[in-house]
């Protein structure tokens, strides 16, 4: 039985500073819990989330990611910078939160991850074929349009002699 859709966990995760990550808020409306209750217990559990598990983003990150999805202004919302949760960092939650809901949570947003990572190596995959092909058709395209070429080349002539000629009697 799936808790929460595929596709409301896979829209939640982004990629930040080169990894696939997930925010607080997202993670907290997905365990059903405040932002701040989720924040607060991580804190209390600090040393279970080293920086390759979870980070704050920076100011100028927090502002980009204010404008990219239209969140509120300085006068509501957040008053800190969100946290972003790696896939182990994800994974660490569940110690964390304890809930039958947090454990069901967890296994989807695994499986997430595990769909995401599987769809960039087919994606890789895919590239490295068609850069195959691309290579194996140039050539293949190159003596076709270098045959082209000849034809449409005019023919060589012989050269004539060039200037005024002159008739000699005698």
């Amino acid at each position: 039985m799936r808790l929460l859709p595929a596709v409301r966990i896979d829209s939640r995760i982004l990629i930040l500073r080169g990894q696939r990550v997930m925010l607080d808020a997202d993670l907290a409306q997905l365990y059903g819990v405040p932002t701040g209750a989720l924040v607060r217990a991580i804190k209390r559990n600090a040393d279970r989330f080293p920086p390759d598990f979870m980070f704050q983003l920076d100011s100028e990150e927090s502002t980009n990611l204010r404008c990219q999805t239209g969140t509120s202004s300085s006068w509501g919302g957040r008053r800190y910078p969100p946290y972003a949760f790696t896939e182990q960092g994800v994974a660490m939650l569940s110690s964390v939160l304890r809930s039958p809901r947090a454990a069901s949570v967890n296994v989807e947003i695994m499986r997430a991850f595990v769909r995401l990572r599987s769809a960039a190596v087919e994606h890789r995959d895919l590239a490295r074929r068609l850069g195959d092909l691309e290579a194996k058709y140039d050539r293949q395209f190159k003596a076709v349009f270098d045959a082209i070429r000849a034809l449409m080349a005019p023919p060589e002539k012989p050269a004539g002699r060039i200037g005024f000629r002159a008739e000699h009697k005698g």
